[in-house]
């Protein structure tokens, strides 16, 4: 018990930790109530609650924690005394009041539940238990399980979010409440699939935000939590492996946790480690579409390739606390995410030309080239003969909760993160055979490009084209500071108010550098393909047997290649790769807030308030003429301010329903590329182009109102449906003009060398706002416990299912010849989003069928519907058991992708696959210790 310096007489402070009475987990999302007039609070993340400026005299804690028995403990308040008082539950299993059985996966769904139930804003919880109930190796992969989150994949693994049907640019991921930087070059996009799920002690989805957090999340925030120090020892270890069935090749899995407390508890910690090595991959076959001039579509070019991809997951976190005295406590939390891909890509090129122009497709086609790449690496200890990129995210925060009087407490933290991308000695080879052959285009399923029938000639006489090698490396950093107070506040006597206020300071620096040299051969040795070291792709092929890739150079033919002697290659640089590409970029965030929380009784509850954001930007692009030629660099600076209100109201009628609304403002800022201010011309005939960042970009800014009901049972589930819609103004897209003469850009672009010559029209590209967008759309979700059905062995099983639907409407884009576009989506916003599980679960057993299906959707905005991309369909079936054996060990199985869901793009229409990559399923075996 701790005396509080300058307190306000007769008042003290009443605090603790709620935990499970058995396991002494803490219980985040706990009900604590005062029993004199609407006094209550809700327990943080790890189980801790305060309340402030509490008259002296005696009252009764009541502890309400859904699946749990009810707790009261009386407590006497002393007048400048923090009173310290820690409750452990019991759970419902013990009574049988509510026929609640609390296995492991239900006391995940407790905390969960309980943390969702009483947020004050419309958000969905994922705890590790239930993310570990699901065949989910990533992040990503648990995430698609939320209700109205979709996933875009890459070889296989969930990447990146989209949250109601907003692209991944209009949605922030943060772990423990810092932005996490992007290790991408032109986007400020999280790869979901860089921190595997076991590292994650709680998911939150916020889908409507509170003015203390970042403003830039649109289609909604999602926040990492890592775990924190137990109350006492926990130890735990996941050992695993598995099996890919494209490559036939194994996976390895571990993982393990260590916490404790010392020092009286004082000092508490938990550090953690998780290792994965997953050797994966894809076939697939690729499309490129055009059209002649009577509007029939053509394939121009098909892309078959063939991935094999290594890779190795690395992370390692800690988190540690250190408890003061009962009025101050500082913690420091750390995270290391490291994964390597080595990656080889074999890929035959098939480029056509129509025979006749002026008879398009009726006139046939012929060949243009047949190219035979092979991707890799250096041979080295850290590429071994293939393309490595080696991406790392950390992030280290320390901070500090003090509660300065009776009616004053603050708390304080200081960040750093850093992201990075490096690509060293990426290599490259490519053999082409050129010949005018005539072709047929047959027409296949929608699910492939057409049959192309011709002659095919020789692989082994394709020549040397080009040997290339690169180093790419982008980084991002974040320097972050946030100082927030929270003080009783209430209009109305003996309701519940809070007035909560701060700052914060974000300091960005991002920089991409690349570098790409060409290598010709001295002598003769590497001249034609059939002179090299060769490998020969036939046979089954996942697209079709028909489209097995064929002969391609050895990867070991690229790892020992010596570029660096100049007896061997003669070396040139290639600007035209990485000159428009590079830039800098230094962004500075400034908020402030306020936020007023009322209650006008015990069931009517409000937050009120403001976020102002000033925005301060300086980046540095190249001028580049006819593709290769640096002209000079460009600058720009770019302030603006953001004022963004909110207020939202919570009704609860009764106990178990909890009716929301919400109004709120956003934004999303440009993605760095696309403000970074570059000019590229390419002089290519009919094709020429000139293509520019656009620094006067302004930020999306969004008004957001949502709607939601929530029906919670006391057998640990949910019933939940809402409605939502959000107007955007500025929204960004890609702005193409066939018509772009040396006056538009002289307008454009003063005092730069005027990169488009006197009397000719070129095409220009370049990111710009376009008017509004309107997205509507509703979710319905059920999470729940079958206890009324008869029997033990019927009520074992569980079910989880949401469907949402998305709508949207964009203004304010035209085509390539300046003409407004009526019919265009927001990219990105898939109409129809399931997920479904059937699940059944005893005290030793447990088992689960999971759905997840999302509806195709644009993708990317092209000059008109014929150039528009799409992301098709996809349905994924994924299944996993465990069974515990002893007291702690736990064996499991899991099965990932049991439909064999490709990932398929098309442009325009359905019949024009663009990209079509299979995967194969995915399965895992493993065993779990956990004290």
């Amino acid at each position: 018990m701790a005396t509080l310096l300058g307190y306000a007489q007769g008042h003290g402070v009443i605090s603790g930790k709620i935990m499970e009475a058995i396991s002494k987990a803490s219980l985040p999302g706990a009900t604590i109530r005062l029993n004199v007039g609407n006094r209550y609070t809700i327990s943080d993340q790890t189980g801790n609650y305060e309340f402030l400026n509490v008259p002296v005299g005696t009252y009764e804690l009541e502890v309400v924690y859904m699946g749990y028995q009810t707790k009261k403990q009386p407590v006497v308040v002393q007048d400048g005394h923090n009173i310290v008082v820690n409750l452990s539950l019991e759970d419902g299993s013990v009574t049988m009041n509510e026929v609640v059985i609390m296995g492991d996966r239900l006391r995940g769904q407790a905390r969960a539940l309980n943390q969702q139930k009483n947020k004050p804003n419309i958000t969905n919880i994922i705890s590790s238990d239930q993310v570990g109930r699901f065949p989910d190796a990533n992040i990503g992969d648990a995430l698609r399980r939320v209700p109205g989150i979709t996933m875009q994949n890459d070889q296989g693994e969930a990447r990146n979010i989209i949250v109601r049907g907003l692209s991944p640019e209009l949605n922030s991921v943060t772990l423990n409440g810092d932005r996490i930087p992007s290790a991408e070059g032109d986007n400020r996009r999280v790869q979901m699939d860089l921190i595997p799920s076991d590292m994650i002690s709680t998911i939150e989805v916020n889908k409507t935000l509170t003015p203390d957090m970042d403003a830039d999340a649109i289609g909604g925030s999602v926040n990492l939590i890592t775990r924190a120090s137990p109350n006492g020892q926990r130890i735990s270890a996941t050992l695993g492996g598995g099996y890919n069935p494209l490559h036939t090749t194994p996976i390895y899995t571990g993982a393990f946790v260590y916490g404790n407390r010392f020092a009286n508890n004082k000092f508490g910690m938990v550090v953690s480690g998780s290792y994965n090595n997953n050797h994966l991959g894809s076939e697939g076959v690729e499309g490129e579409w055009k059209r002649d001039d009577q509007g029939n579509a053509w394939l121009a070019r098909e892309d078959i390739r063939y991935y094999d991809v290594q890779r190795i997951r690395r992370s390692i976190a800690g988190a540690f606390d250190f408890k003061a005295n009962d009025n101050h406590s500082f913690f420091a939390n750390i995270m290391y995410n490291w994964r390597d891909d080595r990656e080889n890509r074999f890929r035959v090129r098939t480029d056509m030309e129509l025979a006749d122009e002026d008879a398009g497709i009726a006139g046939g086609f012929i060949l243009d080239k047949i190219s035979r790449e092979t991707k890799g690496g250096i041979n080295n200890s850290r590429n071994k003969n293939r393309r490595l990129e080696d991406q790392r995210v950390q992030n280290y925060s320390i901070g500090g909760n003090h509660l300065l009087l009776p009616s004053l407490d603050m708390d304080w933290a200081v960040s750093y993160s850093k992201a990075s991308e490096d690509r060293p000695n990426e290599r490259y080879i490519n053999y082409e055979y050129e010949d005018a052959l005539e072709i047929q285009q047959v027409p296949s399923s929608n699910d492939r490009p057409i049959d192309l029938v011709f002659n095919r000639p020789n692989a082994a006489l394709s020549e040397l084209d080009v040997i290339s090698e690169n180093h790419d490396y982008t980084s991002e950093s974040e320097w972050g500071g946030k100082l927030n107070f929270r003080i009783p506040f209430s209009l109305i006597d003996g309701e519940k108010g809070r007035l909560r206020f701060g700052g914060r300071l974000r300091i960005k620096d991002k920089k991409r550098n690349n570098i790409f040299t060409e290598y010709t051969p001295v002598g003769d040795e590497y001249a034609s393909l059939g002179g090299v070291p060769t490998l020969n792709w036939t046979g089954s092929f996942a697209p079709g047997n028909q489209y097995a890739p064929g002969l391609f150079a050895d990867r070991r033919v690229l790892g020992d290649l010596n570029l660096t002697d100049p007896s061997l290659f003669t070396s040139e640089l290639n600007p035209s790769e990485f000159l428009a590409v590079n830039y800098q970029a230094k962004e500075r965030i400034i908020a402030e807030y306020i936020r007023w929380d009322q209650d006008f009784s015990s069931r009517l509850s409000m937050i009120l308030g403001a976020r102002v954001e000033h925005t301060y930007i300086n980046y540095t692009g190249n001028v580049i003429e006819n593709e290769e030629d640096l002209s000079g660099t460009r600058s720009q600076k770019n302030n603006y301010t953001n004022i963004l209100p909110s207020v939202s109201f919570k009704y609860v009628p009764q106990e178990d329903l909890i009716l929301r609304a919400a109004v709120t403002t956003a934004l999303a800022r440009p993605n760095y590329y696309s403000i970074a201010p570059y000019v590229q011309s390419v002089a290519d005939g009919d094709d020429s182009q000139v293509t520019a960042g656009n620094p006067a970009l302004k930020a999306t800014y969004a008004w957001n109102f949502d709607l939601m009901a929530e029906k919670y049972f006391t057998s640990v589930g949910i019933l939940s449906g809402g409605l939502y819609y959000k107007n955007l103004k500025n929204f960004i897209y890609k702005y193409s003009n066939r018509n772009y003469t040396s006056s538009d850009f002289a307008n454009d672009f003063p005092g730069a060398v005027n990169l488009v010559p006197e009397g000719e029209s070129w095409r220009f590209v370049q990111d710009r706002n376009g008017e509004s967008v309107d997205v509507y759309g509703f979710e319905v979700a059920i999470q729940r416990q079958l206890d009324f059905l008869p029997g033990k062995f019927l009520r074992g099983f569980g079910i989880y299912a949401n469907y949402t639907y998305t709508k949207s409407k964009a203004r304010g884009i035209a085509d390539a010849d300046g003409n407004p576009r009526n019919d265009i989506t927001l990219p990105q916003t898939a109409p129809h989003m399931f997920n479904g599980s059937l699940s059944w679960e005893n005290e030793r057993f447990s088992a689960r069928v999971s759905a997840n299906y999302t509806a195709a959707y644009i993708d990317e905005i092209g000059e008109d519907a014929f150039f528009d991309f799409y992301y098709d369909k996809q349905f994924f079936l994924d299944a996993n058991a465990s069974y515990k054996f002893g007291k702690y060990y736990r064996i499991f199985v899991e099965a990932n992708n049991l439909t064999n869901q490709s990932m398929r793009y098309y442009q325009g229409a359905s019949n024009r696959p663009m990209q079509n990559e299979f995967y194969k399923p995915r399965y895992s075996l493993g065993i779990k210790f956990d004290l």
